[in-house]
């Protein structure tokens, strides 16, 4: 029996937080909207989702507390290759299906002579969002370290954590976990409040702010499990999705921004992931659970460079707002299907080829 395989019978008989993967569902429709929202009222002050930027944080810190769940005391059994390769299964695919759609989306956007200006560089930006190096390059566009399929940003920072959890974390004690996270939430407050908000990481002129949040909210993540701070509760999914919903909603106000953005993170987010693993879920609702827990990633992968082309329309037909009210629902239903049928025909196949082909 192979490493893979063996790694593949100790992660089976894990228990599975199914709240969790309703409320990561929750957490990438929220981007959606907010990412449409920021073509329709760039000011945040207008915006009503404008903290939904903070659901990458929330993503970090779930991704902290099952990554040591799964793998604390069982990747000496599994080996340090078999762990990046089951992660680069896990996530990779959809990276590169990102970046085709997102190529495909630059050269043929209707609306946008952009690819003409960008003709030598395409295939650089191609290359960089398959192997994950940023490339800044686009200045029209916000400068975004992945101009073809820009939330892979947040992508490349994962991958930094999963290598450092496998190197070092992994190895250290919980007291020097503490130290590092007290050194994180001070290098993030910092953050905040030089740049008023969290929402960075994602261009080339904050591309370290994206460090600063994966350090502390990872690490938070981590230390959740760690210390067990799972927290029993009745409440269930719909109640504590509401609760993530209400950090998103939280008003925009640049006088204090930038401290509300570095509580909800520091505390509220990591108290969201202990409520969600130890809330009980009602039976009625696993298959909702379930669903928006498959389209997460997908959802949150494929559907900037939809964004593209509709902010390519905006700025050369300038729809009026009450157009824009219809054509955006209608685009963010077809942008969930879409990444349920990309997962099912596309991402899931590869992903079971590539683990059968490993097991071999």
């Amino acid at each position: 029996m192979n490493q893979t395989h063996l790694s593949a019978q100790l992660l089976q008989t894990r228990q599975h937080f199914k709240i969790l993967d309703g409320l990561r569902g929750i957490a990438a429709v929220a981007v959606l909207i907010f990412h449409f929202m920021e073509f329709v009222t760039p000011d945040y002050k207008d915006n009503f989702i404008a903290h939904a930027y903070l659901a990458v944080d929330f993503f970090f810190c779930l991704s902290g507390f099952v990554i040591a769940y799964a793998y604390d005391g069982r990747l000496g059994k599994i080996g340090l290759m078999s762990f990046f390769k089951l992660r680069l299964i896990r996530l990779h695919p959809l990276v590169m299906i990102g970046a085709v759609i997102g190529l495909l989306a630059f050269v043929f956007d209707p609306f946008s002579d952009l690819y003409a200006r960008y003709a030598g560089q395409t295939l650089g930006m191609f290359i960089s969002s398959c192997l994950m190096v940023p490339y800044p390059v686009v200045q029209e566009r916000y400068f975004n370290i992945f101009h073809l399929n820009p939330p892979s940003w947040s992508l490349f920072w994962e991958y930094v954590a999963n290598i450092a959890y496998a190197v070092v974390l992994v190895r250290l004690r919980n007291k020097v976990l503490w130290v590092l996270l007290v050194i994180a939430a001070g290098i993030l407050c910092y953050e905040a409040y030089t740049s008023s908000y969290l929402g960075v990481g994602w261009s080339g002129d904050t591309f370290w702010g994206g460090g600063v949040r994966v350090f502390y909210s990872f690490l938070a993540g981590m230390l959740a499990y760690r210390s067990n701070w799972i927290i029993k509760n009745n409440l269930g999914f719909g109640a504590i999705g509401v609760l993530l919903t209400l950090a998103f909603l939280v008003p925009y106000s640049e006088a204090v921004n930038w401290w509300i953005d570095t509580l909800i993170v520091v505390f509220y987010l990591p108290f969201l992931v202990a409520l969600g693993a130890g809330g009980r879920l009602n039976t009625g609702l696993e298959g909702v659970c379930k669903f928006l827990g498959n389209i997460s990633y997908p959802l949150y992968m494929i559907h900037y460079p939809f964004l593209w082309i509709l902010y390519s329309y905006i700025l050369t037909e300038k729809p009026t707002a009450g157009q824009l009210w219809v054509i955006i629902p209608i685009c963010a239903v077809l942008l969930i299907l879409l990444s349920y049928a990309i997962l099912i025909f596309v991402d899931a196949p590869v992903r079971k080829w590539l683990k059968d082909r490993m097991r071999s």
